[in-house]
């Protein structure tokens, strides 16, 4: 299988060399590496162009943007403009972070998820992040997420779903609508990835409002974006936050937002939604 890896990248000198070493030390090494040096200040470009001297099969795509740090649309436009660099000889790309640390058979166990199932459509590991000196696990989702640091998409699921959406909530989104066109998403707890820089470390209070916004703009409505702020707020130990959520939801609701969502996936989202809430309930 052809693995094609993009890795959106702002100001990561420092980080971006550990992950660039962890791909190309994979046991089954991909075949393409786009890095998209994003508005980058620092010395990026020059530490990815040692590795692209290297590694001819690592290259450099240089984006000019603004430097505010906003999750969703910031990273995804970076992302396709890597993506749109490649040709369409991949089987499976990857939207990665680049302050990722990843085992050797990261890929390789990747690729057996892929091979045992066609119906498979995305994969990943998990993130564990260091505390008190060792790694734990990054604990901000469910189990059965994917982290947007490290998606890993068939080339028919990603085409389903229209590619990555460059707004808050991409990571998510993408998700559920694999599973509205039936495709399965796979997690590998075995897969132990190293983050070295916390989510959302650099995110100020307007971040925080667009997370109440992607809540809306899945088609989640009220109860299920109050349950499910609570539950954030909850994880990351902020509970503060539950009304910087709820503040933009009711923000994006009255501005008329369009929803990243057709109706018809929005109600199969929302139930989808319920029914696993409803699962954990009872």
């Amino acid at each position: 299988m052809n693995y094609y890896l993009v890795i959106p990248a702002h100001n990561e000198a420092t980080l971006i060399n550990l992950t660039l070493q962890s791909l190309v030390s994979q046991t089954v090494l991909p075949k393409r590496i786009v890095v998209v040096n994003d508005n980058s200040t620092d010395n990026t470009e020059a530490v990815v162009n040692a590795f692209a001297k290297e590694h001819p099969y690592i290259s450099l795509v240089n984006k000019q943007s603004t430097a505010i740090h906003l999750p969703g649309s910031k990273v995804i436009q970076a992302f396709n403009a890597g993506f749109a660099t490649l040709d369409e000889q991949y089987d499976i790309i990857m939207k990665i972070d680049a302050d990722l640390i990843f085992p050797k058979n990261y890929i390789e166990t990747l690729s057996r998820h892929f091979n045992a199932d066609p119906k498979i459509g995305m994969v990943g590991g998990f993130c564990y992040i260091e505390k008190d000196g060792k790694y734990v696990l990054e604990n901000l989702t469910d189990k059965d997420h994917i982290r947007g640091a490290l998606k890993a998409y068939r080339k028919e699921a990603f085409k389903q779903i229209g590619g990555l959406k460059s707004q808050m909530g991409w990571d998510t989104v993408d998700e559920l609508l694999c599973k509205f066109y039936n495709w399965k998403v796979v997690t590998d707890a075995s897969l132990q990835v190293k983050h070295l820089k916390p989510t959302g470390a650099n995110y100020n209070r307007t971040a925080r409002f667009k997370q109440g916004e992607a809540f809306y703009t899945l088609g989640y409505g009220f109860l299920i974006t109050a349950i499910a702020s609570a539950k954030l707020s909850f994880m990351k130990k902020k509970p503060l936050l539950f009304f910087d959520y709820i503040q933009g939801f009711f923000k994006a609701k009255r501005a008329g937002i369009d929803l990243m969502v057709t109706k018809e996936e929005a109600l199969f989202i929302r139930n989808y939604r319920l029914k696993k809430m409803k699962e954990k309930l009872f």
